[in-house]
């Protein structure tokens, strides 16, 4: 069984980063998972997190990841329920991430919330702008890859972190500079599609000379 108790600083703050950036993905997904490594006992869960491996914590947190799992498959809903959770996801990420130090210092636990909710900010503005873009096209195909593609990216990161927590911290690494990447170039391409739309729409308006 793996101890994230009895693990060195640097693997802590891996842990607290992953947790932190997976939950503005896929926060209910994180909760589960995590529970369910320390209610099996895959790994021994700081004191902080243990209460996701309550029977009624994973009860709540596997429900919630059911409904996740399907409501950001629709197109339409997904970006709807990205909207609403613009407020659950951030604080969630800084609250797990502190978490991860629950039995460190206080400025411990605070400079790994800070962290953990910048951390959900970024890639949870990513997600939403991204998928609001691919909700741009009728077909639902591309909306239904980018989720499974998520679901897949967020558990193999859990895995990570539990296994080899400082590879975690690497691909995370790498995520954020390609979102770094990404995020201006999706700009643009709302920028112009909005552009094109609103032209469109003018030119429907626009009465028919005679």
């Amino acid at each position: 069984m793996d101890a994230w108790n009895h693990l060195d600083t640097w693997q802590l703050v891996a842990i607290a980063a992953t947790l932190g950036f997976a939950s503005g993905i896929r926060l209910y997904a994180v909760l589960f998972i995590v529970g369910l490594a320390g209610y099996f006992g895959f790994v021994d869960l700081p004191s902080g997190l243990a209460v996701l491996a309550h029977p009624l914590v994973l009860a709540a947190s596997g429900f919630m990841c059911f409904v996740e799992f399907f409501a950001d498959k629709i197109p339409g809903v997904d970006s709807l329920w990205d909207v609403v959770h613009t407020l659950i996801r951030i604080p969630a990420g800084a609250a797990l991430a502190a978490s991860v130090f629950g039995d460190s210092s206080s400025a411990a636990m605070l400079a790994a919330a800070i962290m953990g909710g910048t951390l959900a900010a970024g890639s949870h503005l990513t997600k939403a702008g991204t998928r609001a873009l691919i909700n741009t096209s009728p077909e639902p195909f591309s909306n239904w890859g980018a989720s499974l593609t998520e679901d897949v990216a967020v558990g193999g990161l859990l895995w990570l972190a539990i296994a080899h927590p400082l590879a975690a911290a690497v691909v995370i690494g790498i995520a954020i500079l390609l979102a770094i990447w990404l995020i201006p170039k999706a700009w643009r391409t709302g920028k112009r599609f909005a552009g094109r739309l609103s032209g469109s729409l003018s030119s429907a308006k626009r009465p028919v000379r005679s």
